[in-house]
């Protein structure tokens, strides 16, 4: 009997050892992959797509939406799909604060859309205020979180989200991030069409900026390797620099590029949840602020990590061609940023 009860004994021992296994790995599991997520501007033609991708990943626990209308309905929509993050809707200037408490990732789409005939700096007045106003609340909610700007211009966008968060004393130059992701999205699609290559295969840094161009596609770095004749790679990098106003025409006022982008916002949030959760190796280019070049602000790939940017990747080796490019791109990069600085600078 007494070898019974040690049986039974050191059988229940091992069953309580294997609890406390499961127990503590299931707890450094959910602590990797417990991540707050908000969307600015959730109801948009951007927020709306992007939240859906957002609700349908593992990486999402919490997903924060706010929007200054019509938020409670995208969030109950999102509510009844089966996926584990739970989603709460915020709407007004009054609920900003409970959006953000607790985020670790803050994702901006918000901002008004452009038209045919608008550039990206046509957008200036409307979103640079809306872009201020949202940095300042992160800045007092939320300063320890990644903030992932997509609100256009992004050249100018990212320096006022930056010297909002510098009045504040909370600046991080590693955890904020100009969301430039569709820019290689495209240039991996275009190059594998031409090439007849899975899209999924192919990875086309592209640096510099997010706005005509100031969108350098790197095509001499592309894995796999590609090789153009000269005019079919001028062409190339022309609608590379473009395809957003290519998408403008083609829906004829009905809005600018919302699905792609989405989806390549999407793409650069899973890669930084990745990341923060201790994935190596992940590398995603963003307009950051950067000593690479002249330029104070400049996209280039990253290699992310736990606490955002573990280290700027730079610019590679260059083709001619790209090198008069980056040259060609300077002026109008220096004079984007100097405008968002000096709207901080001038705000009331």
């Amino acid at each position: 009997m007494r070898g019974s009860k040690n049986s039974r004994w050191h059988f229940s021992r091992l069953k309580r050892s294997q609890a406390y296994i499961v127990t503590r790995c299931n707890f450094f599991f959910s602590l990797q992959h417990n991540a707050k997520v908000a969307v600015l501007g959730a109801s948009g033609g951007i927020g709306q797509p992007l939240s859906l991708l957002l609700k349908n990943s593992p990486l999402v626990s919490e997903l924060s939406l706010y929007d200054i209308a019509h938020t409670p309905g995208v969030a109950a929509d999102l509510s009844h799909i089966e996926t584990r993050a739970t989603v709460t809707g915020y709407m007004g200037a009054d609920q900003l604060g409970a959006a953000l408490k607790g985020c670790d990732v803050v994702v901006i789409p918000a901002g008004v859309p452009r038209k045919p005939g608008m550039t990206r700096d046509d957008l200036f007045n409307t979103n640079a205020t809306i872009v201020a106003t949202l940095a300042d609340a992160c800045a007092r909610h939320c300063p320890q979180a990644m903030i992932c700007i997509i609100s256009n211009p992004v050249n100018s966008t990212i320096p006022i989200t930056s010297e909002v968060m510098k009045k504040h004393g909370v600046y991080n130059p590693s955890s904020v991030f100009g969301v430039t992701t569709l820019d290689i999205v495209r240039a991996n699609a275009f190059v594998a069409e031409l090439k007849g290559l899975d899209p999924a295969r192919v990875n086309v840094p592209v640096v510099g900026g997010h706005a005509g161009k100031t969108i350098i596609p790197l095509i001499s770095q592309c894995t796999p390797k590609v090789e153009f004749p000269t005019d079919q790679l001028s062409a190339l990098t022309g609608r590379i620099q473009e395809a957003g106003t290519e998408v403008v025409k083609a829906k004829a006022g009905a809005g600018s590029a919302t699905l792609s982008m989405a989806y390549a916002g999407a793409r650069f949030t899973f890669s930084l949840l990745d990341a923060m959760n201790g994935k190596e190796g992940v590398v995603e280019c963003a307009f950051v602020r950067s000593e690479e070049t002249e330029c104070k602000y400049f996209s280039t790939p990253l290699l992310l990590g736990k606490n955002g940017i573990e280290k700027n990747l730079g610019l590679g080796k260059l083709s001619a061609f790209e090198e008069k490019l980056v040259a060609e791109a300077m002026d109008e990069l220096k004079g984007s940023i100097k405008k968002g600085e000096d709207f901080v600078a001038n705000m009331k």
